[in-house]
């Protein structure tokens, strides 16, 4: 039995497995509280029983090789999983079943995809009219490129995000792919399902949800549209307050080569700044005047390159100088203001951030790694009939994920 815990825990999400902001968005529905089925391939499920495999002398269990690579993926906790074959038809069969009982399906092929296997949104929401429906793809389901295949990268240039993103050089450089996957995807994705449940609850109907990452990731920069609008942004690359033009919102490096970041756009916090580092105070009326950024940014650069990167740590850091240190992964997870709210949490022995937002009176649980359970408890967590269930697997149409 699935734990029922976070504010989704009513929810059934019934996920057919893909790549990048499906899976994401399904783990934070998950996280929340969902009650998630993943339906993997039959040749996806027997990779990952592979990997269950015992660990061989050396490994341990969250790093045993498969084909010389490391499995583990943290995005796919929270879920228990089947193997379904959706090309025949006791697969399609039985996945429409678990579709029935859903209160939302997420897929994120390429359009038209769903519906030549017969599981698109028509079949399943004339079976289940409360269903949402949810679909991510890269371009959207309509539009030129619709069809077209592409990955993050391609979404965020397109979208005109990349070239806010370019070095002083000119050359652009992308934000990992959590633009595109996870901020502009995977999140929009989870937005709309929540959306769409919302409005259920008034007219008891179900709704296709059209997640595009190209959509998500141009709204993410409605801000900067609005500063170009007022004249407040420049296109060249290195001339704003954002792009590190500033010396108020900007990163340096310490005496040891590490660096530190500070944002105290707000003038009694650059007030607080320069008085810690030694400046006079000649550069704060000065502060709203991109022509003296330069010469302000080399001078609190040469501050900063006095002193070792736990010295400015011990003297900024919870200080009204709005102080950060660049950390890396390890340090951010052993940082006591991470530690002290659980911001990130260890699974399977993999260090991961934890579930957020958090909520008072519906928390959510622990996360879990992805788990293969017995197929046909599965399918009685979720209500389908004894006798529904015996069908299902007659014949090995649905089999441990």
């Amino acid at each position: 039995m699935m734990n029922m815990a976070g504010p989704l825990s009513q929810v059934k999400v019934l996920e057919l497995r893909g790549r990048g902001p499906g899976p994401f968005g399904a783990m934070v529905l998950a996280d929340l509280g969902a009650q998630v089925i993943a339906l993997d391939r039959p040749e996806v499920a027997d990779t990952r029983h592979a990997a269950d495999r015992p660990a061989a002398p050396g490994e341990t269990g969250t790093e045993r090789m498969i084909n010389g690579r490391r499995q583990i993926d943290p995005v796919q906790r929270g879920r228990r999983t089947l193997a379904i074959d959706l090309k025949t038809p006791q697969g399609l069969a039985a996945a429409l079943r678990l579709a029935d009982h859903a209160d939302v399906l997420v897929e994120g092929n390429r359009p038209g995809v769903a519906e030549r296997l017969g599981i698109g949104p028509q079949v399943c929401l004339a079976r289940n009219p409360r269903l949402v429906y949810a679909r991510i793809t890269g371009w959207g389901q309509d539009g030129p490129l619709a069809r077209t295949p592409g990955h993050d990268l391609n979404y965020v240039a397109l979208s005109g995000t990349l070239d806010l993103l370019r070095h002083n050089d000119g050359r652009p450089v992308p934000p990992l792919n959590l633009l595109g996957d996870y901020g502009g995807g995977g999140m929009l994705l989870v937005i709309g399902i929540l959306a769409a449940l919302q409005e259920r609850t008034h007219s008891g109907r179900g709704q296709v949800v059209d997640a595009a990452m190209s959509d998500g990731i141009a709204l993410l920069t409605t801000v900067v549209h609005g500063m170009r609008a007022e004249g407040l942004w420049s296109d060249t690359p290195g001339g704003n307050v954002l792009d590190l033009a500033a010396p108020f919102y900007n990163v340096y490096r310490t005496a040891d080569d590490r660096w530190v970041s500070v944002g105290c756009g707000e003038p009694r916090f650059y007030a607080q700044l320069l008085d810690r580092l030694g400046l006079t105070d000649e550069l704060l009326p000065h502060q709203s005047d991109p022509a003296t950024w330069p010469a302000a940014t080399a001078r609190i650069a040469e501050a900063f390159a006095t002193g070792t990167f736990d010295h400015w740590c011990a003297l900024l850091e919870g200080t009204d100088t709005c102080f950060a240190p660049v950390l890396t992964l390890d340090e951010a997870a052993a940082h006591p203001h991470h530690r002290a709210r659980g911001t990130f949490t260890t699974v399977d022995g993999v260090v991961q951030p934890a579930p957020a937002p958090r909520f008072d009176r519906t928390p959510a649980a622990p996360p879990r790694p992805p788990t293969a359970q017995d197929p046909a408890a599965v399918l009685r967590d979720w209500g389908i009939a004894t006798t529904d269930i015996d069908e299902l697997l007659r014949g090995g149409a649905v089999t441990e994920g």
